[in-house]
């Protein structure tokens, strides 16, 4: 590339070379592009609802050896689907198939999966418009849909 220009005339060529520079970087590209947005199933909104499919338990990665519980979710706003995790101990005794679920991002490093669970990136917080965590310690009862 060369050295930067200096002198009275370089402001041109010292803008161009800063609008290169900014396309090296993977960060800019993502957000000038809105490819977080164009790949998000959630549409770039923080929360959304969805119907239960399917039950399921999925391996950790190495060097864990634990079951994760979590279940197969249909998104009402465009269908798509996503796996979403249960938190928590007894969690996925309380929600059924065909329950409604509200999601949310799970909060791994630049919205990837969280810890030793892998491709997961949404947990469970409501089931039924009841909060996962009230249902868990027995406040409320599971609502009938």
């Amino acid at each position: 590339m060369g050295r930067k220009a200096k002198g009275i005339n370089a402001a041109k060529s010292l803008m161009k070379r800063r609008h290169r520079g900014k396309w090296l970087n993977a960060a800019f590209v993502t957000r000038l592009l809105k490819l977080k947005a164009k790949a998000d199933p959630l549409e770039g909104s923080s929360q959304a609802k969805g119907i239960v499919l399917e039950k399921r338990q999925l391996e950790a990665k190495q060097p864990s050896s634990g079951m994760r519980k979590c279940c197969r979710v249909q998104l009402i706003k465009n269908g798509k689907q996503v796996t979403a995790f249960f938190p928590r101990d007894g969690a996925m005794k309380m929600v059924d198939e065909h329950d409604e679920v509200i999601i949310e991002c799970i909060g791994g490093n630049k919205g990837r999966s969280k810890g030793d669970i892998p491709g997961v990136r949404w947990q469970v917080i409501k089931v039924n418009d009841q909060s996962l965590e009230a249902l868990i310690k027995g406040k409320v009862e599971k609502a009938r849909k």
